[in-house]
């Protein structure tokens, strides 16, 4: 059997990592992750509080140690005092990828008008694609299926493992060689 790749999955919530609710966000991720991907994975989950430093940590961490070549974040992407996720993630990556973002605004705004206030974004740091992700559960779903198809593509290209998805929930996109 082929080795389960690791994928991170950081909850950014200072209640929820203080306990004081149930964390959705992570659980939201990890069951679109395993309607989308057919590759053998395994979720290597944080849930953390809003604060820079500790996000930054979580993301090194799951990038540089554990050797997540996806890292998926929910939480923190607004406009509130202590949403700092896409900070977090600008000073942990070699290069920004601002399409993943607008096109999450674009496909949410189809819902809320205050997709707007969002500011998810993604980057890479080193072999690993970081990807912010909005708060909302069913927002989550909405903008995994809307930038999967091009995520196994990203990660090829940074020389991550193939990632093989259900043609019947989410197509990969990749070039005709």
């Amino acid at each position: 059997m082929a080795e389960e790749v690791p994928i991170g999955i950081v909850t950014v919530s200072d209640r929820a990592s203080r306990g004081i609710y149930e964390d959705l966000g992570g659980p939201a991720i990890r069951a679109e992750l395993g309607r989308i991907l057919t590759t053998p994975w395994r979720p290597v989950a944080r849930v953390i509080p809003d604060e820079q430093p500790v996000i930054e940590a979580a993301l090194k961490e799951l990038c540089d140690v554990e050797g997540c070549p996806l890292v998926v974040t929910t939480g923190g992407t607004g406009p509130a005092l202590r949403d700092v996720t896409p900070e977090a993630t600008e000073a942990v990556c070699d290069k920004m990828m601002p399409g993943f973002g607008e096109l999450m605004r674009t496909v949410s705004l189809k819902f809320v008008p205050t997709a707007i206030l969002s500011r998810q974004t993604a980057g890479i740091r080193g072999r690993s694609l970081i990807v912010n992700l909005p708060g909302k559960p069913s927002a989550i779903a909405d903008c995994l299926q809307a930038v999967f198809p091009a995520i196994p593509y990203c990660i090829d290209l940074i020389d991550g493992p193939y990632l093989e998805t259900d043609p019947e929930v989410c197509k990969a996109f990749r070039p005709k060689k």
